[in-house]
């Protein structure tokens, strides 16, 4: 079924207009399925406001053995503390990152029946469109998306992958394998941050899913009613984000209030995901998050997640929980992926499920 169907095929998202277009042709009013009542209550601060500056980790300094111990402390206390930071000297070629900022762009700027020749299908995950609406009551997000899966090549469904404009899937490729040799780096480092050897957090995700979305967020008349992305933590394990263009909209939630990502030009945003967090028995803890939107410039991202995969056991890792309280259940990925796609994308969901019952 993993070949035929592949990661995608754990379940679908309904269909639902493009925001895009809808934007394009929207009067003052926003349709009510858009409209989120919540963010009256909204408390946004600033890292002014806050007395603290967020994480930034140089990638370069954690492999240089003059500061890599300096550093890496640093990150041990981003994970720790935060569950974000942003990382710089990362290594990856400019004009690798320009080329897909460049298609990306023209991506979106096509038109509609364009993008909709790879749209979801039914019972996909994969494609243009949507992320887990399973519901005609569902609040929707005001974005588009555009995901597949990019590692392992056995489970990429080129079906979904654009061949407008021409060089797209050669930038995506491009960019895939070089956003990997930073999620590996990174696991490694986490891993010893975490007292297990060096290579223990690369081997378990050696062979796993590295999954892409595309996110484009348009401009809205009324953007403090709604949401470009609803408060959640990532299922996945460590995502690494690219601002396409120099809008800001990500904000985490930290000590009861949305913070604000102010993002340094040429960075890249990482975040802990749920099966770190369930891998180190909540040493690490994934971060509650969202995306706001503009009155006036779209907002484009690519998100890259990196996970385990089909076959693999999503559960706490024995010699970090040594004699500490289990505080996790163990399931096998299909079982794991499964709820997270039966589930409603918000707050820490999928955790209160793998939570062991007391």
């Amino acid at each position: 079924m993993e070949k035929k169907f592949g990661f995608g095929g754990f379940g679908g998202s309904l269909k639902v207009d493009s925001v895009q277009a809808l934007a394009a042709n929207l009067g003052p009013e926003i349709p009510d399925i858009y409209v989120r009542p919540e963010r009256k209550e909204d408390i946004v601060a600033d890292e002014e406001d806050s007395g603290e500056s967020f994480p930034v980790i140089d990638f370069g300094r954690l492999f240089d053995s003059k500061c890599s111990e300096e550093e890496a402390a640093k990150l041990h206390s981003a994970c720790q503390g935060w569950g974000f930071f942003q990382l710089v000297n990362h290594g990856i070629p400019e004009d690798v990152i320009s080329k897909l900022r460049q298609d990306t762009e023209q991506f979106f700027k096509l038109p509609l029946e364009e993008k909709e020749k790879i749209a979801q299908l039914p019972g996909q995950t994969e494609g243009y469109g949507q992320f887990l609406v399973q519901s005609k009551k569902h609040k929707l997000d005001w974005a588009d998306r555009l995901g597949f899966v990019t590692f392992p090549p056995n489970n990429k469904q080129l079906k979904f992958w654009p061949t407008n404009p021409p060089s797209f899937r050669e930038t995506i490729d491009a960019y895939a394998i070089e956003i990997k040799k930073v999620a590996n780096g990174l696991l490694k480092m986490i891993s010893k941050n975490l007292g297990l050897e060096f290579e223990k957090f690369y081997d378990i995700f050696k062979g796993g899913i590295q999954y892409f979305r595309f996110n484009y967020y348009p401009p809205c008349p009324s953007p403090e009613k709604v949401l470009g992305l609803c408060p959640h933590s990532d299922p996945m394990g460590l995502t690494i984000l690219l601002q396409v263009n120099d809008l800001q909209g990500l904000q985490i939630r930290r000590k009861d209030r949305w913070l604000p990502v102010q993002v340094i030009p040429g960075a890249l945003i990482i975040n802990i995901g749920d099966i770190i967090e369930i891998l180190s028995n909540r040493k690490y803890k994934s971060i509650v998050h969202r995306a706001v939107v503009n009155n006036e410039k779209e907002r484009l991202s690519v998100a890259a997640f990196h996970s385990l995969n089909i076959g693999d056991l999503v559960g706490p890792i024995p010699e970090i929980v040594k004699g500490d309280e289990l505080l996790y259940k163990s399931l096998q990925y299909e079982e794991y992926f499964k709820q997270v796609v039966a589930s409603k994308l918000e707050g820490k969901t999928i955790l209160d499920h793998m939570k062991l019952d007391k």
